[in-house]
């Protein structure tokens, strides 16, 4: 009967996405971590790509939120609101109210932290909670061997955080959280248009130029001569106040991303020099693996490489990596309740 009724269920809470993995079915939710509220009544309005949608749109009387800031709950209730919606959305069956659930979340987050996503997950009628720190969850699920006494590394760089962490024998050796990753990306490119360009764009922009043509640097042809791609750009002309579009080229996005990728090559190094000479050794053997949204920018891996003398190489799932560890982590509880903080309630 309870198997019946189970649905064990994997959930990346990002800060930017939030994906949702169903045992036996995979990955069936992916949507931006975004609710829309009728600010007066306090009535949900839209969640996911719905909601993000009216970003920088909404007239006064709507809030946009993003209720996960660094990787963190920053608003309890409208975390709750969007995770049930979400909940809802993928499982089709209503009935379904008793599950096992895992929630991928940053390696460097409190104990009251944890409780508060425990919390949230409890509420939509949870028996097992399993909380799993992102750079475990991501490291299963792009196919490291966790449990091997040789060490593997992985820097799960997503929407909030950057966990970057060495594993070795179903545990974490060493580990460093930076709240740096894809939005803080977001924002030096806003930086970087402002003041180059004089145009000020909005954060879907940003992101849409990080995703086109963001690159940590630029292939170059058989000639050595640099390949550069361009993608046009609107937004308001700081001096005139008027709409303008402009050519944007991977050459500005290297630049505008130089600072943040290089705070991320400093956090792979700081894990590194935590970490025991022997633990070390197997590194230098094994390489690293990159993972999230923010480990698929344009030759990150490449300059990760050259930073580090690493091998270095992106996970083939690398969006999908912590939501798909979280799932197929329930494949052994026993395995599970070794790799995370277990969370039991009737």
């Amino acid at each position: 009967m309870f198997k019946m009724l189970t649905k064990d269920m994997g959930i990346d809470l990002g800060t930017a996405n939030t994906l949702i993995y169903i045992k036996d079915s995979g990955i069936v939710l992916n949507e931006p971590s975004v609710i829309a509220v009728e600010n007066r009544r306090g009535i949900t309005l839209a969640v996911g790509m719905e909601a993000k949608n009216m970003i920088g749109k909404a007239p006064a009387n709507i809030d946009v939120i993003r209720p996960l800031q660094d990787g963190v709950i920053s608003d309890f209730d409208r975390t709750a609101d969007m995770l049930k919606a979400f909940i809802e959305k993928a499982v089709s069956a209503n009935k379904v109210k008793n599950f096992r659930v895992v929630v991928g979340v940053p390696s460097g987050v409190t104990e009251v932290e944890k409780r508060a996503v425990e919390e949230v997950v409890r509420q939509m009628g949870a028996v097992e909670v399993y909380i799993l720190e992102e750079p475990m969850a991501a490291a299963i699920g792009a196919g490291l061997d966790v449990d091997s006494s040789d060490a593997c590394m992985i820097a799960d760089i997503g929407g909030g955080t950057s966990d970057i962490a060495i594993i070795a024998l179903g545990g974490i050796v060493a580990a460093t959280s930076i709240r740096y990753a894809g939005d803080k990306f977001n924002e030096a490119v806003i930086q970087y248009m402002r003041k180059r360009h004089a145009l000020l764009i909005g954060e879907r922009t940003a992101e849409q130029l990080k995703i086109k043509v963001g690159c940590a640097s630029i292939d170059l042809d058989e000639n050595g001569d640099e390949i550069i791609e361009s993608v046009k750009a609107s937004g308001r002309d700081i001096i005139s106040g008027l709409p303008k579009t402009i050519d944007v080229t991977n050459r500005d996005m290297m630049m505008a991303l130089q600072e943040s990728i290089e705070i991320v090559v400093d956090g792979i190094k700081s894990t590194i020099e935590k970490a025991p000479p022997e633990i070390a050794a197997d590194i230098a053997n094994t390489g690293m693996m990159i993972s999230g949204g923010g480990g698929l920018i344009h030759n990150l891996d490449k300059m990760v490489e050259k930073r580090t003398g690493m091998k270095v190489q992106t996970a083939e799932n690398a969006f999908e990596a912590v939501a798909a560890g979280t799932g197929m982590s329930l494949n052994d509880i026993d395995k599970l309740k070794v790799y995370a903080n277990t969370i039991h309630r009737g």
